[in-house]
């Protein structure tokens, strides 16, 4: 269902100002139901990019210059802003991104409530000081870096712009953001938002366009001393090469290919719908899924076989609808992605469910839920990530094989463990190298935590007081108390 007023032209917003590139390019935007076009966004180029720092250059030293109580003044306008436009957010997020109407609402709530936390943060966060007995006092001062440089992805936009946008603001930083071209549709709302909320003009500008050209003018500009990115791990690696240029501070929110460990001990109705939701909500288009589902030897087949079950009886259908559990895959090419790996898993290993496109939905970019059973660890399917409803079984018989298969991969980004003993439970959280593990859990947050990974699943932590520190730099004064006794050099004495 095609949302009411959708914008057939999305353009940059700079200086406070809705403006087209700089050399009039555009690129189309396609829905993933129809893969059919239904508007042209403006192309982004380094001089659209340079513009655009130039305007959060002019605006940082009102917007930093300001206190926090003020700036979280003007985030509590933002969220109520994104709430006003609840429904209208929600739908345009789901027929972009082919997200099911009733996950895309969430994203929606989501977002609001990340510029409220960090508007708290802001206003309640203290800094250091330190007393050297009665010599010296020191104290520590937050300042804000400067202009950031924000890189989103494609899946779940809207709430993953919020994630970034937040605690820059809330920390004085003005800012470029460069959407992920697969899905602007959302971003549009942005402009009106801020405007509505009193952001001054230039402290928030938005560069459309592709990665390669939009993207790498951000990173390669001097005037932008931070970048924080999410997306893939190939694409963070370059960008970290980058940076290194000009020495960037970076935040890297990376792939995953997380564990759900299944001791035989489990409250199986619980792990199986913890593992039935971790991996298909989203589309399976999320990074923190549970792909590979490693299940103690006496629970393997019993478990393996409900969840090819439940895989089977997920609602796939258009994403408007409210029934619809899994919708489109984003784009054409990714579906084609996750159809390779698809065909590339029957070779490897048993395919229990799913697999083909429904057979009630003759066009767009579907996939009925997947279940592979046992797989190899050396199989691709185990090895990498695929991003889409797919998931990867494979029994284990002792602790210290679970732990090893789940450490197996280059990704760690979140693992879940699922088991009665809860100090076995604590010994693999503590040795499963991944940056957020959840325990008897599925993925549930609290903003207050880290969040990040390991290994290649990232650089860096965002989260709570975690991204303040990231987008400020700390400063120390050192204060003299009393007399002052130094070595006194040259004098002779």
């Amino acid at each position: 269902m095609t949302p009411a007023n959708l914008p057939s032209v999305i353009r940059h917003w700079i200086g406070g100002d809705l403006v087209d590139a700089s050399d009039a390019r555009t690129f189309d935007v396609s829905d993933p139901v129809s893969n059919t076009v239904y508007a042209q966004a403006a192309r982004g180029s380094a001089a659209d990019v340079d513009r655009a720092v130039t305007a959060a250059r002019t605006a940082f030293p009102a917007w930093s210059g300001i206190s926090n109580r003020e700036r979280a003044g003007v985030l509590y306008r933002i969220a109520d802003a994104v709430e006003a436009r609840h429904n209208r957010l929600a739908a345009f997020e789901t027929y972009d991104t082919g997200l099911p109407i009733t996950q895309a609402k969430g994203q929606a709530r989501r977002a609001a409530e990340n510029f409220r936390y960090f508007a708290d943060v802001i206003v309640s966060l203290g800094e250091e000081a330190f007393r050297q007995g009665e010599e010296q006092f020191s104290y520590v001062v937050r300042t804000p870096v400067g202009v950031a440089g924000l890189i989103t992805p494609w899946n779940t936009p809207f709430m993953l712009e919020s994630w970034k946008l937040a605690p820059a603001l809330a920390s004085g930083c003005t800012l470029v953001l460069k959407p992920a071209e697969w899905t602007p549709l959302s971003a549009s709302l942005w402009p009106e938002i801020f405007a509505e909320a009193g952001v001054p003009a230039g402290v928030v500008n938005i560069v459309h366009g592709i990665g390669e050209e939009a993207g790498q003018a951000l990173v390669d500009h001097p005037d932008v001393p931070l970048i924080s990115f999410t997306g893939s791990t190939d694409t963070g690696r370059h960008i970290i090469r980058s940076s290194a240029q000009h020495l960037k501070t970076t935040s890297m929110e990376l792939g995953g290919k997380s564990p759900a460990v299944v001791f035989a001990d489990a409250d199986v109705e619980a792990a199986l719908d913890s593992v039935v939701f971790g991996v298909f909500s989203l589309n399976g288009e999320r990074c923190t899924a549970g792909s590979r589902v490693l299940v103690e030897r006496p629970l393997y087949e019993e478990f393996t076989r409900r969840l090819a079950e439940r895989a089977a009886n997920v609602r796939v259908g258009l994403p408007a609808d409210p029934t619809t559990e899994v919708g489109a895959l984003v784009h054409p090419e990714h579906y084609e992605r996750v159809l390779n790996y698809v065909e590339t898993g029957r070779k490897e290993a048993k395919l229990v469910a799913g697999g083909t496109r429904p057979d009630h939905l003759t066009g767009g970019n579907y996939l009925q839920p997947t279940v592979f059973a046992d797989v190899d660890r050396e199989a691709r399917i185990f090895q990498e990530e695929i991003f889409g409803p797919v998931v990867a079984v494979a029994p284990f018989d002792t602790e210290a094989e679970a732990i090893e298969l789940a450490n197996a991969t280059q990704y760690g980004l979140a693992a879940y463990i699922w088991t009665s003993d809860l100090k076995r439970g604590h010994r693999i959280a503590h040795a499963v190298e991944s940056g957020m593990i959840w325990l008897n859990s599925h993925n549930v947050r609290d903003l207050r935590t880290p969040f990040g990974g390991v290994k290649a699943s990232g650089v860096g932590r965002e989260g709570g007081a975690h991204s303040i520190d990231f987008y400020t730099e700390s400063k120390i004064v050192h204060v003299a108390l009393g007399q002052v006794h130094t070595p006194r050099f040259g004098t002779g004495s």
